[in-house]
């Protein structure tokens, strides 16, 4: 689709078309009436309105089943992150083929982290591990840690930890299901 007009949009975003209108005219001429808007013109101003013209670099520690799985996730890149890499300190895991991504070993986390810049991590780890990988990736410059391990990490005041428990998803929202 090269162009696409404000209807559509507005119909997609719940809004009418000539509030989407008047809400993208405050990044310029996009479109043209009766013509539309360009997609790629707009993609780029978007992108470039909500500071995601680059992708957002991310790593994952942890390649068992939930890892794996999130390697494969395509929703990352629709919200502008990119999983550089993972990391395990299995052999046999890091073995394996047909990932996305480049499997590396945990000594190299430190280095690849800086190199990279990257600023937050995704961390599948059982829960023995958590913590002390959790320090890992502090050291090295992490400041954002989704964490899928099962355990409550410790970290410095200004790191954030968003904390996914399944468990605890499927408990409320069983609350809200007629049993």
């Amino acid at each position: 689709m090269e162009t696409v007009s404000s209807n559509s949009l507005a119909q997609v975003a719940n809004v009418k078309p000539a509030q989407l209108r008047k809400d993208l005219a405050y990044f310029g001429q996009l479109g043209t009436r009766g013509l539309g808007y360009p997609v790629e013109l707009l993609l780029e101003t978007i992108r470039d309105v909500l500071g995601r013209a680059t992708l957002q670099p991310v790593i994952l520690v942890g390649v068992g089943n939930l890892g794996r799985a999130l390697l494969h996730y395509d929703g990352f890149k629709k919200e502008g992150f990119e999983v550089l890499a993972a990391f395990d300190t299995d052999e046999k895991t890091l073995k394996q083929k047909g990932l996305s991504v480049p499997l590396l070993h945990d000594d190299e986390m430190t280095p690849f982290i800086k190199k990279y810049n990257v600023r937050m991590a995704i961390l599948c780890v059982p829960a023995q591990y958590g913590q002390e990988v959790a320090n890992v990736l502090v050291d090295a410059g992490v400041q954002g840690i989704l964490n899928f391990s099962p355990t409550i990490l410790q970290v410095p005041e200004q790191i954030v930890v968003t904390r996914v428990d399944l468990a605890m998803e499927l408990e409320s929202l069983s609350y809200f299901i007629d049993q």
